[in-house]
């Protein structure tokens, strides 16, 4: 068992060491092609530190070993936030920034099934792909913010702030039953924002897109809280 376990850390180690790698890889790509600089960098190179310690800091808590199939994919899908952190950050948009995290919000349709078909399905798988989801939507935010009014920001605050409340009101961190309606909001909001940082639509229809995101949103968290203020 010991040995199992030492060899299941070492594989974690490694994993979390490759991640690190394809980012770095991915931050210097972009510097050579796009410019981002070294705020860019170093706001990516941050972003990646802070993933990895809080990602192995995860593991140990909930004495895991090692990532599942599942928890790889959001790995993956974590490094590519790690450059569109690295463009924003840089002020940069534009279809390597729209690429970068539309490739993000397409996996997220896979971490999850891989996780069901190959049954390892976890509150920590569970919990790294929802912290990777709403941290890229935050990001989104801010250069669709720059190009509509900062209201855009209230999408990736929300949740946030949702999280913030149950600090102050316990009854708020009371148990949700999964629901297809949440996560379809929820999947809503990152293709929303990718489409208005397409620029690809009329400065009208991009505010009625993302301002229809922010109304399901607000929606979504308005009937969860009814939910939690009843079953209190």
């Amino acid at each position: 068992m010991i040995v199992q376990t030492q060899r299941g850390t070492v594989a974690a180690g490694q994993e979390q060491a490759l991640a690190a790698c394809g980012l770095i890889v991915l931050l210097n790509v972009l510097a050579m092609t796009l410019g981002v600089g070294l705020l860019g960098w170093l706001a990516g190179a941050a972003y990646g530190a802070a993933l990895l310690g809080l990602l192995g800091a995860a593991l140990r808590r909930s004495g895991r070993a090692a990532l599942g199939p599942a928890d790889r994919v959001t790995l993956t899908r974590a490094t590519l936030v790690g450059g569109v952190v690295a463009l924003v950050a840089a002020g940069l948009s534009g279809p390597v920034l729209v690429a970068l995290a539309a490739v993000a919000l397409a996996l997220d349709a896979v971490d999850g099934r891989v996780a069901r078909r190959t049954g390892t399905v976890s509150p920590l798988g569970a919990r790294f792909d929802m912290e990777v989801d709403a941290f890229l939507i935050l990001v989104l935010c801010v250069p669709v913010a720059l190009a509509l009014g900062p209201w855009v920001l209230l999408i990736g605050a929300l949740r946030y702030a949702f999280v913030a409340a149950g600090w102050l009101a316990p009854w708020l961190r009371g148990p949700l039953t999964p629901n297809l309606a949440r996560k379809a909001v929820a999947a809503a909001q990152g293709i929303a924002l990718v489409v208005v940082a397409a620029d690809v639509l009329p400065r009208p229809a991009a505010v009625g897109v993302a301002g229809g995101a922010l109304a399901a949103l607000v929606w979504s968290f308005g009937r969860d809280v009814g939910t939690l203020w009843r079953n209190r």
